[in-house]
């Protein structure tokens, strides 16, 4: 069973996963076989009085219904003749091998999520066709039912490589894979969110914290200088991927991880990531708030919680502001390396889940913005708190069939209008050109001719009253200087 415990990544990497993901009693599943195997139609099925044949060589077998054949075991199947090789016919292409046992049962038991999510009225628009979303999680299983061909296998991001032999290395991967883009046939295997799309898997390596939770921020494990999620979400950022699902986490920012969210979303990648699984921590119980878990924790990344079939806040789902939305996490059907099916539960669920959301979102309007993405989803979230917002289920449950068409008018809004060559508003005539501002020329010239005249006249009356004032001014008498000085003897 996949547990819903906090995670640490690498042995210099506090990462958690942040998905409770416990896997129920898996359902039965058909044995991995070394060939492919094609499920023959009843109507063709020979009739048990067929005497049997030598097959020839290379030739796949066929199934065929048998009472005698014991659970998890294909059927014999009939001989055809032989046929010499200068005779033979070219060999068809492998037919794809049939759907596990228990794939028609999945699909009942996974009918609530969908339609909690109202995933099939988004599937009327898009169901993800052109999207990659990269997967920073454990590795994935690319060869079960539901995924096989839609997994692109990236580099080691700090952790061991998915071994089929060691299928617990996958399994937390293989989960989330089948949740984002599972791709069921017909009515029967698991359906993503976006059946169409295709997943960049970037695996971590996941090492468990203590059981009763008792670790704590007090250190960050994380190079100074990197750490392998900051590389994860760049490498995806660079090599097509449209949406990055982080189902993990570690207590306090880090800078390089800081950079390459800003990196990404510059870049238009959509960013969703698990707020943690501590609701139920006796710190959480003791302070009424969950430690922030980060990713989920930088601006511009949609931080998801978890809700139970009823829309409910999970009790262990982390409760702080960095939960922005929320969908189910308490037992959502999954896959699990080898083909079988189990239960999930958990924020890490819910967060592979809403990224399912982000990438039909993406499929059908390539060149949306993050931004506008986290606000198609909060705007038409349904089962809304009563106050439109809590720390528990943010702005309620994502709603894709909504959140696809809140997007589509987003994007309309923002689109520019091309205007008509010659008009501006209308049919009208053109606007003539503004006069330029300044003074008028015939005010200039009254000015200029009133100031000159101004001028002249007090001149003339300057010298009017020079001429009057030299006429009436006194006669001055001139007087002998007096002497003064002794007296000659």
């Amino acid at each position: 069973m996949l547990s819903r415990r906090s995670w640490a990544a690498g042995a210099l990497v506090a990462l958690s996963v942040a998905g409770p993901v416990p896997v129920a009693a898996p359902l039965t599943a058909v044995p991995a076989s070394p060939g492919p195997v094609s499920a023959t139609p009843p109507e063709t099925t020979p009739p048990e009085t067929t005497p049997p044949e030598t097959a020839p060589p290379g030739a796949p077998p066929r199934a065929v219904p048998s009472a005698s054949a014991p659970p998890g075991v294909a059927p014999p199947v009939p001989a055809v003749p032989v046929v010499p090789p200068e005779s033979a016919p070219p060999e068809p292409d492998p037919p794809e091998s049939a759907s596990p046992e228990g794939a028609a049962d999945v699909r009942e038991d996974q009918r609530w999520v969908l339609e909690m999510l109202n995933a099939e009225g988004a599937w009327k628009v898009t169901k993800g066709a052109g999207v990659i979303v990269a997967l920073v999680d454990s590795g994935v299983d690319d060869q079960v039912a539901e995924l096989r061909g839609r997994v692109i296998s990236g580099p080691d991001m700090g952790s061991i490589v998915f071994d089929r032999d060691t299928p617990d290395a996958g399994r937390h991967g293989t989960a989330m894979a089948s949740l984002i883009a599972g791709a069921g046939k017909g009515e029967e295997g698991l359906l993503g969110v976006a059946p169409e799309a295709r997943i960049l898997s970037l695996p971590l390596i996941v090492e468990e914290r203590p059981e009763d939770g008792s670790a704590l921020p007090q250190e960050d494990l994380r190079s100074r200088d990197d750490s392998p999620l900051a590389r994860a979400i760049r490498y995806a950022a660079d090599h097509g991927a449209k949406v990055v699902s982080m189902s993990l986490g570690a207590y306090g920012p880090h800078r390089s991880e800081r950079e390459a969210v800003s990196y990404a979303l510059s870049k238009g990648v959509v960013l969703v990531a698990a707020v943690g699984n501590d609701g139920d921590s006796q710190y959480a119980m003791d302070n009424s708030t969950s430690f922030w878990n980060f990713p989920a924790g930088y601006s511009g990344v949609i931080g998801v919680g978890a809700v139970d079939d009823l829309g409910r806040p999970a009790t262990f789902s982390s409760d702080n502001l960095s939960v922005l939305i929320s969908a189910p996490g308490v037992d959502v059907p999954v896959v699990v390396p080898g083909g079988e099916y189990g239960s999930s539960e958990g924020t890490s669920s819910a967060t592979a889940l809403v990224a399912g959301v982000a990438a039909l979102i993406k499929s059908k309007y390539p060149d949306i913005s993050p931004q506008m993405v986290s606000r198609a989803l909060a705007s038409t979230a349904t089962s809304r708190p009563a106050a439109g917002y809590d720390d528990h289920v943010g702005f309620g449950v994502v709603d894709a069939g909504a959140a696809l068409a809140e997007a589509g008018r987003l994007v309309a809004g923002t689109a520019e209008v091309p205007v008509p060559e010659g008009k501006r508003f209308g049919d009208g005539t053109l606007p003539t050109e503004p006069a330029r501002p300044g003074p008028e020329p015939a005010r200039l010239w009254l000015y200029g001719v009133g100031l000159v005249a101004g001028l002249l006249a007090f001149a003339a009356s300057v010298a009017m009253l020079n001429r009057h004032s030299g006429r009436e001014s006194p006669m001055t008498a001139a007087f002998e200087p007096i002497r003064r000085g002794r007296s000659r003897r």
